[in-house]
């Protein structure tokens, strides 16, 4: 890699400041009530997410003879926005490879900001082949999203604006897809204040960076599978995993029903909306991936452009994981009064009933008897407990 220090990041920084918003530290307390929580909400940024950053840094520092032949990317989300913004913003021709398969919105989102867009058949990797060998035949400059020194300075403007809004922060929190977020932020966290504590937060179905830092060497995922899209990458970058062994003190994985809940959480809290990547580095802290207890954190939300079609169902699996909903399973004797009885106990105890399945015919249950499904509404996991053990002590069989 190029040298890449502090002075890039400082340039990048002076670069950007007509461009880019100065997204402002918002305190988060209920996140984790033993730590003083705070987002960094990246998710309000110009086209959704941090992207801009390096995109438009990277852009800006092109030739003349690089300009006028244009830019070229290959992303299916917040990447392709950021560079169409930063090529329209520049006056040069940007054009985007996108699987066919992406989302509409995010299509018609990267034409919005003035790019071509080259819909490609077949996957993520299809579109990259197709956007190298576009990128070879017309001299474009290929903008890579993660893996380029620019790219990393213009990332790293979010480490100097959270030292300059809290000089005594002890932890950043930055998720992992690439690596080429928290290549900068920790670069210009740790050059600044070396006792910071950077941490990095990936997806358990896609986690590249944690598993070559285990390895020492750069490991290839066969596959990844997570709701969190923005950060679903097979292989870290050569220049992003030097980085990250340099400068991260630890990186850890989140599941998709953690992300789902943090999601959730920025919704209720804060009226934040993230996407799945966004929502990993608050999802770490809920879940105490990280030792940050009694300490200043700050969560960098990355993003907000989530998929709405999905919203509901990560909602659903985000009040399930937080415990605000709970389907019990009830074995009981088929007699008159029994899911009276059942529902009387979970009234007195405060669980509001959803839906309810009555089934007589189970092959499971006694020829006598029946199973109840019950879908309650409820505060949290202790409420969860309270109403199975007062069911229990009212002599109903809880089977789950």
């Amino acid at each position: 890699m190029a040298q890449l220090d502090i002075s890039d990041i400082f340039h990048a920084a002076e670069t950007l400041k007509p461009v880019v918003r100065h997204t402002q530290l918002i305190a988060a307390p209920r996140i984790n009530t033993k730590s003083k929580i705070y987002l960094k909400p990246e998710n309000l940024q110009f086209t959704g997410s941090f992207k801009l950053r390096g995109a438009y840094y990277k852009i800006s520092q092109l030739s003349e003879e690089e300009k006028s032949k244009g830019v070229i990317a290959c992303s299916a989300g917040n990447h392709a926005q950021g560079v169409a913004f930063g090529a329209t913003r520049n006056g040069i021709k940007s054009l985007i490879c996108l699987p066919a398969g992406a989302p509409i919105s995010k299509v018609e989102a990267t034409k919005g900001y003035g790019a071509e867009v080259c819909l490609v058949s077949g996957v993520y990797d299809d579109a990259y082949q197709m956007a190298l060998k576009l990128q070879a035949e017309h001299g474009y400059t290929f903008v890579h999203p993660f893996d380029d020194p620019k790219v990393i300075a213009g990332q790293g403007t979010i480490g100097l604006e959270i030292l300059e809004d809290m000089p005594d922060v002890d932890a950043v929190i930055v998720p992992i897809g690439g690596g080429g977020l928290i290549s900068g932020v920790a670069l210009a966290l740790k050059t600044l204040r070396p006792d910071v504590k950077v941490y990095g937060v990936q997806s358990s179905g896609a986690p590249s960076m944690v598993t070559s830092l285990q390895e020492r060497k750069i490991q290839h995922l066969n596959s990844v599978s997570t709701i969190a899209d923005g950060i679903a990458v097979k292989e870290p970058g050569i220049n992003t995993f030097d980085l990250c062994n340099q400068y991260v003190d630890k990186v850890v994985t989140v599941s998709d029903d953690e992300i789902a809940a943090a999601i959730l959480a920025l919704l209720e809290q804060k009226k934040l909306v993230a996407e799945g990547a966004g929502a990993v580095a608050v999802a770490a802290a809920m879940f105490n991936k990280v030792p940050i207890e009694n300490k200043k954190v700050v969560c960098l939300v990355s993003g907000g452009n989530i998929d709405v079609t999905i919203l509901s169902r990560v909602i659903t699996r985000g009040l399930n994981k937080s415990g605000r909903n709970y389907t019990f399973i009830i074995e009981l004797s088929d007699k008159p009064g029994q899911l009276s009885g059942v529902c009387n106990v979970i009234a007195e105890l405060g669980g509001n009933v959803i839906s309810v399945n009555h089934e007589r015919i189970n092959s499971s249950t006694q020829i006598n008897g029946c199973t109840l499904r019950i879908e309650l509404e409820t505060r949290n996991s202790e409420h969860i407990d309270t109403i199975r053990q007062g069911l229990k002590t009212s002599g109903y069989d809880v089977m789950n």
